[in-house]
């Protein structure tokens, strides 16, 4: 297949590429396309380098899928000429998810709502993929009918600018200096701030609204009661999320415990502990879960869990690889 990744520089484009690289996924041709400040930049692919080029309308002519990985405003822009040129355009911004018209896709769970789309096909928040992942073999045993969850997002959530923000104000407090917060509205070292995005006019974040609108996209849940609460937490990579959840069934902590070992995308937990961490599944593709007990508000209907995933890769750039993965053998 002919390959373009627009926005191919920053963090979750230069995941895309070795995703791509790793899954052996069939390229022919690779395009790497980005602002015109990257222009010349070479990324290795393969044993080879490849010269990044400005992404311009013309860019797409050939390509059978475009991967982007850019701002809501540039998705925006190009995806016309995207599909004009008759790629497939796999978009990680959330510029398209809420359309009805475009499919919102996480491989695990509705990978036939693929196949149903016009040019664009939309990749989940990174958030709502790990949570969804997790929630998805308790959805279709029990029928979750309510969620609350509480996230724990890692400072990659914010791009390369977030990781270095952290590094930096950690270096500087052992230094005995102080470093401005830039990227966070707060410092985030040895911090926790607990908004991400903007605020809507019901007290909620446009990030935590993205969990229940997105989430009853993905699972065809149009009346899923979703409550989410999300916060930044001073960790490099893997977002953690606390989740409530209640069922129309009985649920059977053994049986979804079982469910969850045969399920894909879903982890074993590393020897001798019941709970995962960020840096376990840091730089990896599978979401892991623990820590299931009975809610004790309500022990008859619902269950707390615990669970983490690489926002940068099942969160982003793996999650768009295995949407295109769709289309080589589409069964």
């Amino acid at each position: 297949m002919n390959i373009a990744i627009l926005g191919a520089t920053g963090m979750v484009g230069r995941e895309m590429i070795k995703v791509l690289e790793e899954r052996d996924f069939p390229v022919t041709s690779l395009r790497l396309l980005a602002s015109a400040r990257s222009v010349g930049v070479k990324i290795p692919f393969h044993g080879k380098e490849i010269q990044v080029e400005e992404a311009k309308e013309t860019s797409f002519e050939g390509m059978d899928i475009v991967f982007g990985a850019v701002s809501n405003a540039m998705a925006k822009n190009f995806a016309p000429f995207i599909v004009d040129a008759g790629a497939t355009f796999i978009d990680n911004s959330s510029a398209f998810r809420m359309i009805s018209n475009v499919p919102l896709v996480v491989p695990e769970i509705n990978p036939e709502d693929a196949y149903k789309h016009h040019g664009i096909i939309a990749n989940p928040n990174c958030s709502t993929i790990i949570a969804m992942v997790a929630l998805y073999p308790i959805h279709r045993r029990y029928n979750i009918e309510n969620v609350v969850a509480c996230t724990y997002q890692a400072v990659s959530g914010a791009g390369q600018e977030g990781m270095a923000e952290l590094v930096r104000q950690i270096e500087a407090s052992v230094s005995g200096e102080v470093s401005e917060a830039k990227v966070f509205p707060l410092p985030i070292a040895y911090n926790v701030i607990p908004k991400i995005g903007s605020e809507e006019e019901n007290g909620y974040t446009t990030e935590e609204m993205k969990m229940r609108n997105e989430g009853r996209k993905i699972l065809h849940a149009h009346e899923l009661s979703v409550n989410c609460t999300c916060v930044r937490v001073p960790v490099l990579r893997s977002h953690s999320i606390a989740l409530t959840v209640k069922t129309s069934g009985i649920p059977d902590l053994d049986i979804i415990r079982q469910d969850w070992s045969t399920a894909q995308g879903i982890g074993r937990l590393p020897e001798g502990r019941n709970y995962p961490t960020p840096l376990d599944t840091s730089d990896q593709d599978l979401v892991m879960v623990g820590r299931l007990r009975q809610d004790l508000n309500d022990p008859q209907h619902s269950v707390s869990f615990w669970c983490c995933g690489d926002q940068i890769r099942k969160g982003a750039a793996t999650n768009a690889i295995q949407i295109a993965e769709l289309f080589i053998n589409p069964s």
